[in-house]
């Protein structure tokens, strides 16, 4: 008697810990896309409703070269990660809400490292399947970080970031995400490169 109970005991141990070690992995697997990329401004200039050069204004067009001409073309904007939570009540295991601690980033332009940061407060990623927006805020000067573009090249290249020029964003971003579980801060093991093309976990 005392065996089986014994033995009911171990087994239910050993299938709420594979539940949970599941669950772990799931949560610490969060899915990152690329999303939207918002407000830019070039030379604090909106860049709004621009697809090409000649969408500037003559009044924006002094405001660039006089920029370029101190050797300097600010630009801020704000880039948008959603991730997805894939512990969203499928699969036999309920919807469990994750929290993302950390997020440390290196975004690329053109596969250039521009600039590190990270997220300056924790962000819950509900068990919905539906994507959480965090919105990063970047800014950095473009005439000094990429320096082989010439004028009309640096302005275009500031117009696909944006989203409304003819081409990719191409913007990545590299990073090491940190999960909040229920035995602890988990850190992924290795880095994870987030492009807009794809939701991706590793």
């Amino acid at each position: 008697m005392k065996k089986s109970i014994l033995l009911i005991v171990l087994l239910s141990f050993v299938f709420a810990s594979c539940s949970i070690y599941q669950s772990i992995v799931n949560v610490s697997r969060l899915k990152f896309k690329l999303g939207t990329v918002a407000n830019v401004r070039l030379a604090d200039i909106q860049l709004s409703g621009k697809n090409k050069l000649s969408d500037f204004s003559p009044f924006d067009a002094i405001k660039l070269t006089s920029a370029i001409t101190k050797g300097s073309l600010p630009i801020s904007f704000v880039l948008n990660i959603d991730v997805k939570n894939p512990n969203d009540g499928t699969g036999g295991y309920s919807s469990t809400t994750a929290s993302l601690v950390s997020l440390p980033y290196r975004l690329y332009v053109d596969e250039k490292e521009i600039l590190t940061g990270d997220i300056s407060a924790p962000v819950t990623i509900p068990g919905t399947g539906e994507a959480t927006v965090i919105p990063l805020s970047i800014n950095f000067d473009l005439y000094k970080n990429i320096k082989d573009h010439g004028f009309e090249s640096l302005v275009n290249l500031a117009l696909n970031i944006s989203g409304t020029g003819n081409g990719n964003s191409r913007l990545s971003v590299v990073t090491k995400p940190t999960v909040n579980t229920v035995i602890g801060n988990i850190t992924y093991p290795g880095e994870l490169t987030i492009v807009d093309k794809e939701f991706r976990d590793k």
